[in-house]
Parts: C-alpha cells; sequence; structure tokens
C-alpha cells in the first residue's frame, strides 16, 4: 500500500514538475522575440492589424469585396487574417524552437518535447491574445462584433495552431540532417500560404479547377469552416475541418518518430559544423 501510494505521488509531482517546466519554457520562448514581454506581444499585434488593413485596402481598391461573404466585411479578413497568422507562427515558433543537440537539452528534466510545447504554447499564446484584443478595441470603438457560433470558429483557430505545430514538429526532425532545406521550406511555405490558404477566397465561389488547387492545404479546410462558423449566411459546402484534424494527426505522429529518432543519433558537433 505504501509503495502504491509513493508510486501515485511521485507520478504526480513528474508530472507537475513536466508542466512547470513547459510554463516557464513558454514564458522564455514568449520573451524571445523582445526582452519585454508586453513589446513582443505589442509586435505581433502590430503586425496582424498591417495584416488587416492591407487587405482591406487591396480588397477596396480591386473591387473583391462582391466575393466576400454577405456580413462584416472586415471580419471577414480579420477571419482569413487570424487563422493564417496562428497557424504560420505555430509552425515558425515549433521550427525554431531547441534541437536535440541544444545546450538546454543537458539540464533534466529539459527534453525536446517540453521544448516544443512550450514554443507551440508560447505562439498560440500571443496570437490569441493580439487577437482578442483587436476584436475588443474593434468592437468598441468601430461596430458590434457578432459571430454566430464562437465556439466553432474558436476550435478552427485551435486546429490552424494545430496544423501549424504538426508540421512544425516534422520540420524539426528533418532539421538537424538538413537545416538550409527546412529554413528554404520554411520561408516557401509562409509565403506561398498567403495565397494558398485561400484567405482572399470562398469555397463556395471558386470553380472545380482552382478548388483543386487548394484543398490540398489544412489551412484553406480551417479558414473556409471558420467563416461558417462566423457568418449566418454562409455554409461550406467543399471544406471538411476533419480533413485538417487527420492531417494534423498524422504529420505529428511522422514528427514525433522522426524527432525520436533524430534524438537518439543527436551529437553536439551538428551545431559546431554550422
Amino acid at each position: 500500500m505504501t509503495d502504491t501510494t509513493h508510486r501515485r505521488h511521485s507520478g504526480f509531482t513528474s508530472a507537475l514538475t513536466i508542466l512547470t517546466l513547459i510554463y516557464h519554457s513558454a514564458v522564455r520562448s514568449v520573451r524571445k522575440t523582445h526582452a519585454n514581454a508586453f513589446l513582443a506581444i505589442g509586435v505581433n499585434l502590430l503586425q496582424a492589424v498591417i495584416f488587416v488593413l492591407a487587405f482591406y485596402v487591396m480588397f477596396s481598391l480591386l473591387g473583391l469585396r462582391g466575393a466576400a461573404v454577405r456580413g462584416d466585411f472586415l471580419l471577414y479578413i480579420m477571419s482569413g487574417v487570424f487563422l493564417f497568422m496562428t497557424h504560420t507562427k505555430a509552425m515558425g515558433a515549433v521550427v525554431g524552437s531547441e534541437g536535440p543537440a541544444s545546450p538546454m537539452m543537458q539540464h533534466a528534466p529539459m527534453n525536446t518535447i517540453v521544448a516544443i510545447a512550450a514554443a507551440a504554447l508560447g505562439s498560440l499564446y500571443i496570437q490569441v491574445l493580439s487577437m482578442a484584443f483587436i476584436l475588443f478595441i474593434y468592437h468598441v470603438a468601430w461596430m458590434p462584433v457578432y459571430i454566430e457560433n464562437p465556439g466553432g470558429a474558436f476550435c478552427m483557430l485551435m486546429l490552424s495552431w494545430l496544423t501549424g505545430v504538426a508540421i512544425g514538429i516534422v520540420l524539426l526532425a528533418i532539421k538537424p540532417w538538413a537545416p538550409q532545406f527546412v529554413t528554404i521550406f520554411n520561408t516557401i511555405y509562409q509565403r506561398a500560404n498567403m495565397i494558398a490558404s485561400g484567405k482572399m477566397f470562398v469555397a463556395n465561389m471558386m470553380p472545380a479547377y482552382m478548388l483543386a488547387m487548394f484543398d490540398w492545404n489544412p489551412l484553406f479546410h480551417t479558414i473556409d469552416q471558420a467563416r461558417g462558423f462566423i457568418f449566418i449566411n454562409y455554409v461550406p459546402r467543399f471544406t471538411d475541418w476533419s480533413y485538417a484534424l487527420w492531417v494534423a494527426v498524422v504529420l505529428i505522429m511522422i514528427g514525433l518518430m522522426g524527432e525520436f529518432y533524430t534524438r537518439r543519433h543527436a551529437s553536439a558537433s551538428w551545431s559546431a559544423r554550422r
């Protein structure tokens, strides 16, 4: 009985230690972009505002407002920008997290799983806080924000984050073996998603040949599904959130297997060589 109780306490203590370590590592990852945590969030906030305003001006000048969902046009733009930034920032944060050859891994109980979780949660914290602040200011200063199904819309935000984390884990596992390839792929993927994410389009209004160019992308599905939850007048017919979920699960499993293999073959000379 005593041994059982001791094991239970040991398991609980270990879990608490890991959670505490993830928390402190997440705080460190938030402050990585700037010594001041508030300024680190402020930089992301400014990026989101610039994205929204840039797309608003572009849609207005090109006369594309008619292609948007019937409803709040600025909310339509923000729905695409927020999910796009959450996805790409999560992927970038995970790819940039501490690898198996990092000096941080010499300090127990630190490991790569903790580093990945911390980077992913730190990125999510910044994005959610930025989104909430922008929506609050828009609601108070401009016009009331009405979302038909806030729970569903937030789930699509989380799914966009999860798919970004999944791709990031795969790239992180490859990074020690091919660092230049990962850097180039990361940049190209983020730039390509400016269009391939579908944040400027509505899937229901796209011809079949264009849908085939976009439906491989899980972010395209989450953005379109999110708009179905946000706007009462829009029902997505050509996208499926479960596709994005399965892509995330498969990529996470592949990434973790690759990360385990990489960790077993980790060498300090990797970092020294670069």
